[in-house]
């Protein structure tokens, strides 16, 4: 499969450039250097809200690399659209405590020492995890919990 970019170096100015919506750029064809490094001095993120329902809340990694979402009712977790072998892939998730104390579970994924955190079960509690992808599996890091 062709690699596939949204971003194209104007050759007059070596600025960045992103291509229109829905236009893909194919770099493998000849003429094309190997893009091995892009350097920002600020970028943002966009948070992407996710809701459960019966139960699920399912975290696609094509939406986003930061996601928050407010406990509602018990959940399970699910991550969707991981990149496959040969690529690694990361986000951020904020989970805050509804005003009734919810649980949730979490896919297969290496947490330290082989356990999930207990998350925070006063309301409005903040808890934040990092979740990484190497290609092959995920793992779960706690990057800070009770934030609120």
């Amino acid at each position: 499969m062709a690699n596939r970019f949204p971003l194209i170096v104007d050759s007059t100015n070596n600025n960045i450039k992103e291509l229109p919506s829905g236009d893909n750029l194919d770099m493998t064809g000849s003429g094309f250097a190997n893009l091995s490094a892009i350097s920002a001095t600020a970028y943002n993120e966009t948070a992407v809200t996710v809701t459960s329902s019966s139960n699920a809340t399912a975290i696609s990694c094509a939406a986003g690399n930061s996601f928050i979402h407010t406990l509602t009712e018990n959940t399970t977790f699910s991550f969707t659209n991981a990149p496959s072998s040969g690529a690694s892939f990361a986000f951020t998730l904020k989970l805050i405590q509804d005003s009734t104390a919810r649980t949730v579970t979490w896919p297969t994924l290496k947490w330290a020492d082989g356990t999930a955190p207990t998350i925070t079960t006063t309301s409005g509690g903040i808890d934040v995890f990092v979740f990484y992808h190497d290609g092959t599996g995920w793992f779960g890091f706690t990057a800070g919990q009770a934030m609120a």
